[in-house]
């Protein structure tokens, strides 16, 4: 669920939008996708995880810098793991974002320099 269009206080739960390239399951999880890390280098792969799935993965951002094989520059990545933002050793990193823009909908990815704006 999109963080920017969703609103808190007392309008919570009146409008959700749905973040970019989720999908609602036959289950009803939202569930995001991912690109699949095998062997160190990241491949053309998509699966999609529910949160409590990701959780059990580390996630590196999508904008992480890989070589031309597709095997990250940087011997540390900046992931998630378990609801925790880390530093974890490129051998550790089993997912990827698809990308940068998956975590807000898709009118809010069109806001220019949206991390800057309040």
């Amino acid at each position: 669920i999109c963080p920017i269009e969703t609103p808190e206080g007392p309008n919570i739960g009146l409008i959700n939008s749905l973040a970019t390239f989720a999908r609602v399951n036959k289950y009803g999880f939202i569930e995001s996708p991912y690109r699949k890390i095998i062997d160190g280098k990241v491949t053309a792969e998509v699966i999609y995880l529910s949160a409590m799935e990701e959780s059990k993965h580390y996630v590196a951002q999508a904008n992480s810098s890989l070589d031309a094989e597709g095997r990250f520059t940087e011997e540390f990545v900046v992931c998630r793991h378990a609801g925790e933002v880390l530093m974890a050793p490129r051998d550790h990193v089993d997912l990827m974002d698809v990308s940068p823009k998956q975590l807000v909908s898709v009118a809010a990815s069109l806001i220019p320099f949206l991390e800057n704006d309040d």
